[in-house]
């Protein structure tokens, strides 16, 4: 698989004006942009990164460059998303994407481990998809937990949080200038954990119809927050309520507007 991607690399540097991939050196492993093919020795990729964030922000710091990205499954999904949503250009984006093994999919209780680069402009898949996922086993389990229990389960996962907010900063679908999860009209400073959850349920209400399921969030979390089960269920109840599944399709529009002009009703006021 690494070779296929590094002379696949190889092939598209001679287009592009870099490829961004993780590359391991003595300091460890960390997102970087080849240029040329002698530094392909050194692309790897493990561990899991968000490189969908590192691809927003290379955009932004050059608007006329054309580049290329090795992307997982969810890093694709994270992509549709913000290419809805203005943060890529999916015009000067060459995804080269990979399929995460079937060991990988259970790891990370990912039920789509496959690449989707249908209707990008310009991509390609390296690997044969896994037969199926492997979804959450913690999401079954509570759904047979009583309403009280459920109550109760969140409760005492809230009561861990010390809001870090490591799993805001490293989602890739969190890119709002200005955060609610600062504003202290609604998320209380220095108070850990809140009496009520306001701060997790800003969160999960902004996940609703953008939550890629790429579980960094929990990942990351130093209180072992089982977060993706919360963005799971909600994310099952916005494709049950609405069919819409996030990073599925690069056409089809979020069902819950971005902003009160995108909203599809009419503001005109006698």
């Amino acid at each position: 698989m690494i070779e296929a991607i590094r002379a696949r690399v190889a092939e598209k540097l001679k287009e592009l004006d870099g490829v961004i991939g993780l590359r391991r050196s003595p300091e460890g492993v960390a997102p970087y942009l080849f240029h040329t093919e002698e530094e392909l020795a050194e692309l790897v990729l493990e561990p899991r990164y968000p490189m969908s964030s590192v691809v927003r922000l290379l955009q932004k710091r050059h608007p006329a460059a054309r580049f290329g990205v090795v992307a997982r499954g969810c890093d694709v999904r994270a992509l549709v998303e913000m290419a809805k949503r203005n943060q890529v250009d999916p015009e000067r984006l060459y995804i080269i994407g990979f399929t995460c093994t079937a060991e990988e999919a259970e790891a990370c209780h990912c039920a789509d481990p496959a690449p989707n680069v249908t209707g990008w402009p310009q991509a390609e898949v390296i690997g044969t998809p896994v037969a199926a996922g492997s979804p959450n086993p913690m999401v079954a389990e509570y759904a047979q937990m009583p309403r009280a229990e459920r109550w109760a389960f969140w409760q005492q996962q809230f009561k861990k949080c010390i809001k870090c907010y490591g799993c805001r900063n490293i989602c890739p679908v969190c890119f709002c200038e200005s955060c609610a999860l600062e504003d202290p009209l609604w998320v209380e400073p220095g108070v850990m954990a809140p009496p009520f959850p306001m701060y997790h349920m800003i969160k999960a209400m902004h996940m609703s119809n953008r939550c890629v399921a790429c579980r960094q969030c929990e990942l990351t979390c130093p209180a072992h927050i089982p977060l993706t089960v919360l963005y799971d269920l909600i994310r099952q109840d916005v494709e049950n309520l609405m069919g819409y599944v996030p990073g599925a399709d690069l056409e089809a529009l979020p069902p819950v507007p971005l902003t009160l002009a995108d909203a599809p009703i009419d503001l005109d006021v006698e």
